[in-house]
């Protein structure tokens, strides 16, 4: 009775995580996805359900001129993908809770009924009929055994898999992410064999966009395993049950402070910060420039002058990034002192050495 509790997480709770695949067209995602399906339950034991985007998403979002249709791609796209995230968040909620699953708004009724056939083919979902005569289903495949959610797309900006992230951390559920790192040219011709292939600009234009895990800049993205090419090596196998593992053992606590959105937006403010100082201290170099003009410096120092303002800026824009304070010819200068005001003192002691000559 213990070790059945051990594996629902204690308190009756079933254990789940969600695992993003992640990577280029062509990339082996689907692969690995089958591949983890079928290995799961066997070993280490879980149940496992895979939701694999290209087959829950409608041919028509992808159309970009269908017939009568009013908006563009991206639009129906992205709305597709968000109602795709609110049936998995409906299931997650039945079945951390142990209610039917809830009717889905009719806006959403045909993504809802895509989700459930996915589901009810898995075998994840039980059904009986209400006192109306219409289905009602309840999860059950994952009420005795911890449960994965594979994820299979190429969820290529950061910003899709942090979607999936926040999911996980608003039900405190595990989660994790495998990025498939292959070739582009390996990928083009994978995609070329495939018997309906994207067009090659689609895929040349995700490369030049992807975005991989950054296991140093964002904390949410530590669990996460970057694979060169998934080929069913003994070693990949073990380097992913690893990874599901420790992400099972180490649920996205819900009450947690969101330390990795502090870190975006502190990067955010300093690029603002560094954006604003690079603006200005630009104006003071054209400035200063102009003036050295004004007074008959020669034209030959007048590019050694350029040369020595725009390193001099270089040089303050690094210190703003790092926070370091500012040392420059073994002068300190107040804390209080603004970095413009800094940069515009050296960049006048530096134009008065050629305006002196």
């Amino acid at each position: 009775m213990a070790a059945a509790e051990e594996e629902r997480g204690g308190a009756g709770r079933t254990r789940v995580g969600l695992c993003v695949l992640c990577g280029l067209p062509a990339a082996g995602k689907s692969t690995l996805a089958r591949a983890l399906r079928r290995r799961l339950p066997h070993r280490p034991g879980w149940a496992c359900a895979l939701l694999t985007y290209d087959e829950l998403i409608p041919p028509e979002a992808f159309d970009p001129r269908e017939p009568g249709a009013e908006p563009s791609l991206p639009a129906r796209w992205k709305q597709s993908r968000r109602e795709l995230l609110q049936c998995l968040e409906r299931f997650l909620r039945a079945l951390l809770t142990g209610d039917p699953l809830p009717a889905p708004a009719a806006a959403t009724q045909p993504a809802w009924e895509r989700f459930l056939a996915c589901c009810h083919g898995q075998g994840l979902l039980s059904s009986a009929d209400s006192q109306a005569g219409a289905g009602r289903y309840w999860t059950h495949a994952a009420t005795s055994r911890p449960l994965y959610v594979i994820l299979d797309d190429n969820f290529y900006y950061q910003s899709m898999r942090y979607e999936v992230y926040q999911l996980a951390r608003k039900y405190s559920l595990s989660f994790c992410q495998i990025f498939l790192e292959c070739p582009l040219e390996c990928c083009l011709q994978r995609n070329h064999q495939r018997s309906h292939p994207l067009p090659d600009q689609t895929i040349l234009l995700m490369a030049r966009k992807i975005e991989m895990p950054d296991l140093k800049k964002n904390a949410w993205e530590q669990n996460s395993l970057i694979l060169k090419s998934f080929d069913c090596t003994s070693e990949d196998n073990e380097q992913i049950i690893s990874l599901l593992t420790t992400a099972l053992e180490n649920p996205v606590k819900q009450n947690e402070e969101n330390t990795e959105q502090k870190e975006a937006d502190r990067a955010t403010c300093a690029a603002s910060a560094v954006h604003q100082a690079d603006q200005t201290c630009r104006r003071i170099i054209s400035q200063t420039m102009k003036d050295a003009k004004d007074k008959n410096v020669l034209p030959s120092e007048m590019k050694s002058l350029a040369e020595e303002l725009n390193k001099l800026k270089a040089e303050f824009l690094e210190d703003l990034r790092q926070g370091n304070n500012l040392k420059k010819q073994n002068q300190y200068f107040d804390p209080a002192t603004s970095i413009i005001s800094s940069f515009q003192h050296e960049a006048i002691n530096i134009v008065n050495k050629y305006i002196l000559k």
